[in-house]
């Protein structure tokens, strides 16, 4: 039985045609591989006009912050985070071990490559099996320890990767607690309900993003619209725009890196458990012709073995059935846009 997210994915391996990505530094044209049809909204977002049409910058230290951060989740599903307590320089040294890693020839990151029933090392994103275009992308995943695929890479040379990485992971893991500790306060779920917060099994990933100069950005994608499987991801980008989350009523919305900040946004485990109060933040990322792009993401959620259970506060009637982050996860993995509606008891 499964009891690590690792694990948990063995039983839904992917052809390694969806792992491998295009050595992107000897390109200087789109492949049709690679260029995705236009729609009409496909470059058309919305930027900060006033209005109120970009995501909320919250401080931590704010004695209202989790009020805030609340009607962030209600109206947005994400928000920006300041005073969050990570060091700059520890954030900084991960960006800088995400540009080491990437800038390195193709065959030096494929000794790393993830195999078709892995979940860590270097690939594609997991979710491009789902469309017919693929995306201009590479990634590496760190679940647990990332020196098995630090090794493969640098043999004699992965201590300071893994070092980094390691303490990237365990200052995240704080600020993930002091985040569900207010969200699930907000929810008012009792002290025992919070009683997996700390655990050493959680549901946790960092995955480093790297967003090459791309010949034809308009018709490209760099990650395609998506709901991350997590309780919440809290993203580092650099400081260039790309990505961009959608707002019914205003459409695409570009989050514009703002130095020393991270981005919180919400997942599917959240929407689930506040039954709907909370949106699950549908996201891209775009690319641009300039500016290469890079990205930490830390994803954040309960044990395997936690039973989901939406918190009926608003309405008497769970949206959603019951079932356990493990079972989710399957049905994420073989339905990434239909997830939520499968285990939907609303009939539409």
């Amino acid at each position: 039985m499964a009891t690590t997210l690792s694990e948990a994915y063995r039983d839904y391996p992917l052809h390694l045609h969806h792992i491998i990505p295009l050595d992107f530094s000897s390109l200087r044209t789109l492949p049709e591989t690679h260029a995705w049809p236009q729609s009409e909204d496909a470059h058309h977002h919305h930027d900060d006009d006033g209005g109120g049409s970009c995501i909320p910058i919250i401080d931590l230290m704010d004695p209202n912050a989790m009020e805030l951060i609340g009607l962030a989740c209600e109206k947005w599903g994400a928000f920006q985070l300041k005073n969050h307590g990570i060091p700059l320089s520890v954030v900084e040294e991960v960006e800088e071990e995400a540009k080491r890693l990437f800038a390195l020839p193709a065959d030096r990151k494929l000794k790393a490559l993830r195999s078709a029933a892995g979940a860590t090392g270097y690939g594609r994103a997991r979710i491009s099996s789902f469309f017919p275009k693929h995306m201009w992308h590479e990634g590496f995943t760190i679940m647990g320890s990332p020196c098995d695929d630090a090794k493969k890479i640098w043999p004699n040379d992965h201590t300071r990767f893994c070092n980094i990485m390691e303490n990237y992971q365990k200052q995240m893991k704080l600020l993930a607690e002091k985040l569900t500790q207010m969200i699930l306060t907000l929810l008012k779920i009792s002290e025992d309900g919070k009683g997996w917060i700390g655990s050493s099994e959680l549901c946790e990933a960092v995955q480093l993003n790297f967003y090459p100069c791309c010949p034809e950005p308009n018709r490209a994608m760099g990650l395609a619209p998506h709901t991350d499987t997590s309780l919440f991801t809290i993203l580092h980008q650099s400081q260039t725009n790309g990505l961009q989350i959608f707002k019914e009523g205003a459409g695409w919305v570009s989050v514009h890196p703002h130095p020393d900040t991270l981005v919180v946004h919400t997942g599917d485990i959240l929407h689930i458990l506040s039954n709907s109060r909370f949106r699950c933040a549908l996201h891209r990322v775009m690319v641009n012709s300039a500016r290469q792009r890079y990205s930490v993401a830390y994803f954040y959620g309960p044990p395997l073995d936690y039973v989901l259970s939406p918190l009926l506060l608003l309405t008497p009637f769970p949206r959603f059935r019951s079932l356990s982050i493990k079972e989710y996860i399957g049905i994420k993995a073989t339905n990434l846009g239909e997830a939520l509606s499968l285990i939907s008891t609303i009939q539409n």
